[in-house]
């Protein structure tokens, strides 16, 4: 049964190897609900949710921000995922119901749909005075080679990388989730070359996650938890917020937009939620009242 709540799990591995394991499955779930995503399309906006989640796991404090985008040319076309400090993650693919065959392993075309000619870009806002911004080159474009590669050159932290997501027959996710490595300063070289071995074996991560849950993986890594967090789909938007953009139309072609659609609609292309407000609503956000 899929789970309820996504969470991170920390630990060390061998004594100088940091370890995250994630279980993503609630999380892709409330996705596939919102944007109602193809299997493919849940596959690729589940792995980089589950990317960006453990970024925003180092984030400084519960107010800071971080969002991911991935642009590969492809079909699916550009996916881009929001955090904060406190885990509560929003993103969107722009074509969610984009199908493709799969590959001749079986496995979903994550790299067909995502595309592999163009960037991971990566802004991280710790509240100092210039937020940070990363960008590397798509390596494959089924996202776990890709942040792989992002780690390596645009924050010079070698990390060892595997992410998952399994689609059932029903549309649903049974199991998602991410496997990340990433050697302390001094670590030994063998536990290094270990970590580079291990991750190859979790090809099936998600399987395994589903099947056995992530306090298997933290034993197979000989790691005990030392942290705990969840994780969750929330957005920043808000009605207020839409209603101040109704506001920034000004009342003339706010009332002209409402005359001929009925109203006005603004969307939220990250929680694909729309605010509506009536004739009579946009008439009593311009006379002052609040609704």
């Amino acid at each position: 049964m899929p789970k309820e709540i996504s969470t991170i799990c920390r630990g060390i591995a061998w004594g100088d190897i940091s370890l995250a394991v994630l279980d993503t499955t609630a999380l892709v779930n409330e996705a596939i609900r919102r944007h109602r995503l193809s299997p493919v399309a849940a596959a690729a906006l589940g792995r980089t949710f589950t990317a960006a989640a453990y970024l925003c796991s180092w984030l400084k404090s519960e107010e800071s921000t971080l969002s991911v985008s991935v642009a590969g040319g492809g079909p699916g076309g550009k996916i881009s995922v929001s955090g904060d400090g406190a885990l509560r993650m929003r993103g969107f693919i722009e074509h969610p119901d984009v199908v493709l065959p799969p590959r001749a392993d079986g496995k979903l075309d994550v790299g067909g749909l995502v595309g592999r000619n163009g960037t991971l870009t990566v802004v991280r806002d710790d509240g100092e005075k210039f937020p940070f911004v990363g960008t590397s080159p798509l390596v494959s474009g089924e996202i776990a080679e890709d942040f792989s590669s992002y780690f390596y050159y645009s924050e010079q932290r070698p990390t060892a990388i595997a992410l998952g997501v399994r689609i059932g027959k029903e549309g649903t996710c049974l199991g998602a989730g991410g496997v990340f490595l990433q050697p302390f300063p001094g670590a030994q070289e063998e536990h290094i070359i270990r970590a580079e071995e291990e991750i190859k074996k979790y090809a099936s991560i998600s399987r395994i996650i589903q099947e056995e849950g992530i306090s298997s993986i933290l034993a197979r890594f000989e790691a005990e938890t030392e942290s705990e967090r969840p994780i969750r789909f929330c957005c920043s938007c808000s009605r207020e917020k839409a209603a101040r953009a109704v506001l920034s139309l000004g009342k003339e072609e706010a009332e002209r937009i409402a005359r001929e659609d009925g109203g006005i609609a603004v969307h939220c292309h990250e929680c694909n939620t729309d605010h509506r407000f009536s004739p009579e609503e946009i008439e009593k956000l311009f006379d002052g009242e609040v609704i």
